[in-house]
């Protein structure tokens, strides 16, 4: 989890590539309307954000019928967003490895990248709803992404 353009994508499918589990982007899941907001320059908010979540709690339940590792790759900046992924799981059922960088390092990540419907311009709202609790395990994104895959599956096995 974290911010836009901190790499969640590249990260967890580097995860479930090395778990041997399946891997998948939350931002699949949008809406056509969540998405022409966000390229509009909009910010969503909670009332937008509620259908997806749900959408997201119920892919976890899924996936667990068809694979032993899920990684799912999704912002879920506030702690009441990773509740509802969690819902009534554990710590042991679901974990949440936040990718923590500067806003500088991941506006340049942002303005380069192409294709994709989120703006640079929405990440200062991204980092002011941002709420990092005592649940997360926070893996600094000032290293290669194999080290950050290495630290987060040590944290991962930590909590087994």
């Amino acid at each position: 989890m974290g911010v836009s353009g901190c790499g969640k994508s590249l990260i967890g499918s580097l995860m479930a590539e090395r778990l041997g589990g399946v891997f998948e982007d939350a931002d699949d899941f949008h809406s056509e309307a969540n998405k022409s907001k966000m390229r509009a320059g909009t910010p969503l908010v909670d009332e937008d954000r509620w259908p997806w979540y749900a959408t997201l709690r119920a892919r976890i339940e899924e996936m667990r019928t068809h694979t032993p590792v899920y990684v799912l790759a999704c912002s879920a900046l506030k702690a009441v967003y990773r509740d509802r992924l969690r819902a009534a799981d554990g710590t042991n059922d679901i974990a949440f490895i936040y990718l923590k960088g500067e806003r500088e390092v991941i506006h340049q990540r942002l303005s380069a990248r192409k294709g994709h419907y989120m703006p640079a311009s929405l990440l200062d709202s991204q980092f002011a709803i941002l709420e990092e609790t005592p649940d997360l395990m926070a893996v600094s994104l000032a290293q290669t992404p194999e080290a950050i895959l290495d630290e987060a599956l040590s944290l991962l096995r930590f909590c087994d």
